[in-house]
Order: structure tokens, then C-alpha cells, then sequence
């Protein structure tokens, strides 16, 4: 009587189409079809045609398109992660670790906008959480404030680095038309309704710019500030 293959075995016989499928394999396919295609790219069977499978098979690896959701968003961290190692300073470090979050974004823009409110629950989530809250208890921050500082950390740098992805992805013509916007259009409104507008009017270019870098470091140098005053005076 032939016995069964062990489920493992069993998943990784190559499609009629040849493709081996695996958990990476789904994962990546899916953060390249968001890329090209959008939010609705990721169905099962869009899928499925992608990888020359029935759709179906990929219900062996993940239980839902939200459960692939979660692994797409922590692919992402994983790949922010990728060398980070903290130093000494843990305020550079963080800063290090902030910058890394907007590049992983910025090179996944469609995929970043639905991924980035999500708790991954999964292993680079948890090895960034570790690293953030581990660098301020190093700073001196007691285990309720380091959590508490580090969710304000953490949800600046998304939010900023999200913005940032969802400008990124916008069509060309319509982001150049935005960035024109503050050279343009906010140069002819009325001195007298807008006072403050024609004040700075020279100024307003710089509104096109990203914010994230500046968020960042407002944030970080009100943290240096807080460690600081933990310290006891002599």
C-alpha cells in the first residue's frame, strides 16, 4: 500500500507549468504584481495566472489574500532591515533605522500604502520592534516610556514614509502638476486674504519637497532631549 508524502514534499512538486511554489516565491510575485498592477493585483487569481498554478494551491501556504497581505508587508521589513546593525549612538541608530523604512517604501510604493497601518505579527516585525525599543531602554528610557516613545517613533516614520510612497506612486503628470502647484497657483493668491501665504510666497517652493527627513529629526532630537533629562544632574 503506497504511503503519502509528507505535506512539506507534497507542496513542493512543481506546478504543470514547472514553478516549485513556495511561501518567498508567492510573496514575491505578489509585491511584483502590486508594483505593476495596484491593490487589485493581489487576488488568488491573478495570482495563480502569474505563477502557472491553480489558484487553489496557493491556499497551501497562505489561509487569505490578508494573510499574504501580512507576509508582503513584512517582506518589506525584512528588506529595510537587510545590514542594519545599531551602533553606539542609538540616536543615529534610529535615524539609520528611520531612513532605511522610507527606502524599503519608496522602492514598493502601492505595495507600502496597504501595508503600512498592518501588524505584521511575524519575524522582521519583530526583530525591528526589538531593535527600536531595545535602543531606547539603552538610552535609559524605562520599559513604559520605551514603548510608549517608540510607537510615537515608529508611527511618525510610517506615516511620513507612506506619504511619501503614495506620492511616489501617483502617475508623473499628476505629481509634477502637485509639486508646480506651490510655484505656481500659490503665487497669485491676494495679499490681503492670505496674508501669510504672500509673506513666504518666495519660500513655498520648498513645500514640494518631503517632510520625512525633517519629521524625523524633530522627533529624534525631542527624544535626545527627554533621555537627557533622565540623567542625574551633578
Amino acid at each position: 500500500m503506497p504511503t503519502r508524502a509528507p505535506q512539506e514534499r507534497r507542496r513542493r512538486r512543481p506546478t504543470a507549468s514547472g514553478v516549485v511554489l513556495s511561501k518567498e516565491l508567492i510573496t514575491e510575485t505578489a509585491l511584483r504584481l502590486i508594483g505593476e498592477h495596484g491593490p487589485e493585483a493581489l487576488s488568488v487569481r491573478r495570482l495563480g495566472a502569474a505563477l502557472g498554478c491553480d489558484p487553489s494551491a496557493l491556499y497551501r501556504y497562505f489561509r487569505n489574500t490578508d494573510d499574504l497581505l501580512l507576509a508582503i508587508a513584512d517582506r518589506i521589513i525584512g528588506d529595510t532591515m537587510v545590514g542594519f546593525v545599531a551602533g553606539p549612538d542609538w540616536v543615529a541608530s534610529l535615524r539609520d533605522m528611520a531612513m532605511r523604512v522610507r527606502a524599503g517604501y519608496l522602492a514598493h510604493p502601492r505595495a507600502a500604502a496597504m501595508a503600512s497601518f498592518r501588524v505584521t505579527r511575524r519575524e522582521n516585525e519583530f526583530r525591528a520592534v526589538e531593535t527600536g525599543v531595545g535602543l531606547l531602554l539603552s538610552a535609559g528610557f524605562p520599559p513604559a516610556d520605551a514603548v510608549r516613545l517608540y510607537l510615537a517613533f515608529i508611527d511618525t516614520v510610517l506615516s511620513h514614509a507612506a506619504l511619501d510612497a503614495a506620492c511616489h506612486a501617483l502617475p508623473r503628470e499628476q505629481r509634477e502638476a502637485d509639486e508646480r502647484a506651490w510655484t505656481e497657483a500659490y503665487q497669485s493668491v491676494d495679499p490681503e486674504s492670505h496674508p501669510a501665504l504672500s509673506e513666504v510666497r518666495g519660500e513655498l517652493h520648498a513645500m514640494a519637497e518631503s517632510s520625512f527627513e525633517p519629521a524625523v529629526d524633530l522627533l529624534l532630537d525631542a527624544l535626545a532631549a527627554k533621555a537627557s533629562a533622565l540623567r542625574p544632574r551633578t
